[in-house]
């Protein structure tokens, strides 16, 4: 009996320990079973990813959107690319300065006192207009001479209307009327004398004695005053100019010719000039002068850019760098403002318009010509290009890419 109860035991022993077996045997499978879909589940994910990359842009370079309204208030132009005429050029510094032949230095014709001075420097003034007004004692005299002057003309005058009346009627002898016109004729001689001599020393005659010894300093043209030494109170003389004042409508920009590229630079070959206080804009002209000698130390010659300078922008003394065409050959070339080409992640980009989203697209620079960059690579003839704005363009880039973990 014992035997059979512990035959008993062994079996039930035995059956437990098969069953565990197999329950941990088809633990171990479910579970590299789980690890194996999940592990494929991840790749599949990845290789989602990966074919969206492949299929579509890039990740980090996606296109950027924007309304017409984003576009206006964060400046961007768009210009479509077209071929240019591009020659050899000659990009030298330079000055500006005001044009000589529309600028004046303004001195008082005779020593006197400042009494007044409206005109403050940087006034625009026209022609004509009063800058400061003087008292000398020279311009008071010489209006004496001129009153003087009218009252024996008036004398002579009416002598000879009664000597011409009395000789009419035979009264008189025919030498005292020829004698009462000569007195006339002096007189009115010695009245114009005195009158251009006040003239000459800036008055203005006055038979009622107010004033007579002031006169104004005015301006010869319009202009700008440019430059201002009449004090309140002090004594002026002809040889120290009062006041500058230039017509700054049009400007000088002055540069130095080297002697090696005087055989190629001609009068009236177009120049841009490009200036730091306006970045990215460019004026245009010509070349109106070049020296007839080179500087013997410098090797160069000096040439004169004449540029058209309506809005006065553009002030004397600026620093300026100036781009002249040279004599030549010219080939045709896609031009770009320097402003479209920025630098994305290390590498020249511009921003191309594209079914209604703006593109960063490689391009390869080439030569720099007054405020335009050559492409010789990335973009063709009719593409739609940003001109303005593409800094803008660039910042909402690099933002779109930090947004998406980068």
């Amino acid at each position: 009996m014992n035997s059979i109860h512990t035959q008993n035991r062994y079996v039930f022993r035995a059956i437990v320990i098969a069953l565990s077996a197999t329950l941990a045997f088809t633990m171990v499978a479910c579970s590299k079973g789980g690890a194996k879909d999940e592990h494929a589940a991840e790749g599949g994910k990845h290789a989602e990813h990966a074919e969206k990359k492949e299929g579509g842009h890039a990740e980090g370079a996606e296109e950027l959107t924007l309304t017409s309204d984003e576009a206006e208030r964060a400046g961007v132009k768009v210009e479509e690319v077209k071929l240019q005429p591009m020659g050899e050029t000659l990009v030298v510094t330079a000055t500006i300065q005001p044009d000589q032949d529309r600028m004046a230095h303004i001195a008082a014709r005779v020593e006197g006192r400042i009494v007044s001075v409206p005109a403050k420097l940087g006034d625009k003034v026209r022609a004509g207009q009063t800058l400061a007004t003087l008292d000398s004692v020279a311009v008071g005299e010489a209006n004496a001479a001129w009153n003087l002057a009218q009252s024996e003309w008036s004398i002579a005058e009416a002598d000879f209307k009664r000597a011409e009346s009395l000789n009419a009627d035979e009264i008189i002898a025919r030498k005292d009327f020829l004698r009462a016109k000569s007195e006339r004729d002096k007189a009115a001689a010695s009245l114009r004398a005195a009158a251009d001599r006040l003239r000459l020393l800036g008055g203005t005659p006055d038979a009622h004695g107010i004033g007579v010894s002031t006169f104004a300093v005015t301006a010869p043209f319009a202009g700008t005053v440019t430059e201002k030494k009449a004090t309140l109170g002090e004594l002026a003389s002809p040889s120290e100019p009062l006041f500058s004042v230039a017509d700054l409508s049009r400007v000088w920009v002055l540069a130095d010719l080297p002697e090696a590229a005087l055989a190629k630079i001609r009068i009236g070959a177009a120049a841009t000039v490009t200036v730091p206080a306006y970045p990215g804009e460019t004026f245009r002209g010509r070349v109106g002068h070049i020296g007839a000698s080179l500087d013997k130390d410098s090797r160069t010659a000096s040439a004169r850019i004449e540029v058209s300078n309506a809005d006065g922008r553009l002030k004397p003394e600026m620093f300026a760098t100036a781009t002249i065409e040279a004599a030549g050959d010219k080939r045709d070339a896609i031009l770009l403002p320097d402003a479209a080409v920025v630098l994305l992640e290390g590498k020249p980009v511009v921003f191309v318009l594209e079914q209604g989203a703006y593109e960063a697209r490689l391009v390869e620079p080439g030569e720099r010509l007054g405020g335009r960059t050559a492409l010789k690579s990335g973009v063709k003839v009719g593409d739609q290009v940003v001109t303005s704005g593409a800094y803008a363009l660039k910042a909402r880039k690099l933002k779109s890419q930090l947004g998406h973990g980068h």
